[in-house]
């Protein structure tokens, strides 16, 4: 899969030891729109998707999270690969945290589920949006957050333009 792009904070200890979680995220587009996880809470959008459960393969994974978080069942047979960003920055409470974020286009079924949603994420009220993305990135990059990681809500911006550039969006 191609790197789209790198994201490194350098605000962590080189010699620290890294703590790594890789993650897949849907990219679902329809109408000139995407299907954005919106937290109501604390106001920002990311694209569905989560962190790989061990032993799990990125398809299964991206499969499990887009229905637990969007409500949506992707189409297997729809699932392309778009790229991935590699993110390491320091962690809430680790030395070093890495990432690479797996991006894949695909397409789901019209039924909108109801959300199986972790307590984190029913707290941070996660709701299904089709957004424009022009709307995703200014809310993403100007309003206030609640101490949300920017980098993870500017890596969704930037992934957003680079699918706008690439005349998918």
């Amino acid at each position: 899969m191609r790197l789209l792009f790198t994201m490194d904070t350098k605000d962590y200890d080189p010699e620290g030891i890294p703590f790594v979680r890789p993650s897949v995220r849907a990219i679902i587009l329809k109408d000139g729109k995407a299907a954005m996880v919106h937290s109501l809470k604390y106001d920002y959008y990311k694209f569905p998707g989560g962190g790989m459960e061990r032993g799990e393969s990125q398809i299964a994974s991206l499969i499990r999270e887009t229905r637990e978080e969007a409500g949506l069942t992707v189409i297997p047979e729809s699932i392309r690969e778009y790229g991935y960003v590699h993110r390491v920055q320091k962690g809430k409470n680790e030395a070093v945290f890495i990432q690479d974020n797996y991006y894949y286009l695909c397409q789901t079924e019209n039924t909108v589920l109801e959300q199986r949603l972790d307590a984190y994420e029913a707290e941070a009220l996660f709701t299904l949006e089709y957004a424009d993305p022009r709307s995703v990135i200014a809310v993403n990059r100007t309003h206030d957050h609640a101490g949300t990681d920017q980098i993870m809500l500017e890596r969704e911006a930037l992934v957003l333009e680079r699918l706008m550039q690439e005349g998918l969006l």
